[in-house]
């Protein structure tokens, strides 16, 4: 039996229920940023040694919510769990970022893949219950996968790219090929996410941090349509609560009333977006999330404030005039960088929590 969930603000606004405050996580927030991150990865030797084992997982997940007051936990997972267990041979050399041994390169590995085993990702729900366990209801816990499209960059491309050379040239020459990756990693990253909601996982998030370097009709055809299949398979209900899904595109403000129309309860945005403009655009399809540049967080503390209180404002009061809510979940733009401050992390986590409470009383 889990523990009861003791701060669900997070959970509410996801929702467009009435909450007290705008509740905030950061995206990659149990990271490198922390010298107690960076204590464990040294004990456990290695990127992978961490995420795969159940124990540290749970420990580098935990130690944000110790510093900080935040809303949500996220699994500390990497989006890449999914291709490794499909046999492409995940691995992190040091300052180079994530690499395959085998890439998607020919006919032949395309037609080789499948669905890989879910047994093969064991750790990872091993590493959801942990932490649900560990979490005694103190806040949810959000759950996560890259999407199809982005999953696909890295298994063509081998490894991070600045131009997406390989995998657009196989969207383009041979879309019958893209396709069947697209829906082999669909079927496969919604396997995965139901998967972490039966763990335990509370909420879960697509990651699509790729989609926004594909042009208009290339994204609704080969990353959005994906996404919207894992959409809809996911499980939307676990322990009597309904189980918001977070969507999120890296670059996607184009497309944004696309996006929200494929069935997620939140729309991530980027900080290229008016949150404002943004809200009267979705109207009472979805919540929103983010959208405070990364960068904000290297910037004196009291200029951080300011301009989380102009995020908040950009989005305005979360109750409308009619006495409906619309949703609001503070975070930045994209991942926090590892070298920012925790210092101005703590006046980051100040000022939403002050500011968002003042507009509730005005």
């Amino acid at each position: 039996m889990s523990a009861p969930l003791l701060n669900d603000t997070f959970l509410r606004a996801c929702l467009r229920q009435p909450t007290e405050h705008t509740p905030m996580w950061l995206m990659r927030q149990a990271g490198r940023y922390l010298p107690e991150y960076r204590a464990t990865r040294a004990r456990a030797g290695s990127f992978m040694g961490l995420a795969t084992n159940p124990q540290y997982a749970t420990e580098v997940t935990l130690q944000p919510l110790e510093r900080y007051a935040l809303d949500a936990a996220i699994l500390f997972s990497d989006i890449l769990t999914v291709p490794d267990a499909m046999g492409l041979g995940l691995s992190f050399a040091e300052g180079e970022g994530p690499r395959f041994a085998h890439p998607l390169r020919d006919e032949a590995d395309v037609q080789r893949l499948a669905v890989p085993d879910m047994d093969k990702l064991r750790y990872v729900f091993d590493a959801v219950a942990s932490i649900r366990k560990a979490l005694v209801g103190r806040v949810p816990l959000i759950g996560f996968s890259g999407s199809p499209w982005t999953l696909a960059c890295y298994m063509v491309e081998g490894r991070g790219s600045d131009d997406y050379r390989l995998v657009k040239t196989l969207m383009y020459a041979r879309p019958d090929l893209m396709q069947r990756i697209l829906d082999i990693n669909a079927q496969a990253v919604a396997a995965y996410l139901n998967a972490q909601i039966d763990a335990g996982a509370q909420a879960v998030m697509v990651f699509d941090s790729w989609g926004g370097v594909l042009a208009d009709g290339m994204f609704q055809r080969f990353s959005l349509r994906y996404t919207q299949q894992v959409v809809a398979a996911l499980k939307r209900e676990s322990d009597g609560r309904r189980v918001p899904v977070i969507v999120f595109t890296k670059g996607g403000g184009p497309w944004l009333e696309h996006i929200a129309g494929i069935g997620a309860d939140v729309v991530g945005l980027d900080w290229t977006v008016n949150l404002g403009a943004a809200r009267a655009a979705v109207g009472d399809r979805v919540a929103l999330q983010g959208n405070l540049d990364p960068n904000v967080l290297f910037a004196p503390p009291e200029v951080v404030q300011q301009q989380a209180v102009a995020v908040l404002d950009s989005f305005g009061a979360p109750q409308r005039a009619d006495g409906r809510w619309d949703g609001h979940v503070f975070n930045l733009g994209h991942g926090i960088s590892q070298h920012t401050p925790p210092d101005h992390v703590s006046a980051l986590v100040e000022a939403v929590q002050r500011h968002s409470r003042a507009q509730r009383q005005r």
